[in-house]
């Protein structure tokens, strides 16, 4: 959902914490998710581990469906190398 820029914010991030390889195949649409869509996807972030910073914009809208005022909004991502999946046999 983001835009070249943001996706050039996380690279960076990326790059400097695992280096310049690992950012040159990153995928924003697989590689980084909020710690809630992990979890839908049956992963979970590893205790201890900082997120990546984003920002996306927000639609404010208008009781008739019309936007009224976009604001930015800070993301919180977590890359791949960030989480472990979730074992199926506990509840």
């Amino acid at each position: 959902r983001g835009s070249l820029d943001t996706y050039e914010l996380v690279k960076k991030q990326i790059a400097e914490r695992w280096g310049q390889e690992t950012a040159e195949e990153f995928n924003p649409e697989l590689d980084a998710m909020t710690y809630k869509r992990w979890l839908e996807n049956g992963y979970k972030v590893r205790l201890g581990e900082k997120s990546l910073r984003s920002m996306t914009m927000v639609e404010k809208k208008g009781p008739d469906g019309t936007v009224i005022a976009k604001y930015p909004k800070q993301v919180c991502l977590f890359h791949y190398l960030q989480v472990r999946k979730l074992r199926d046999d506990i509840k």
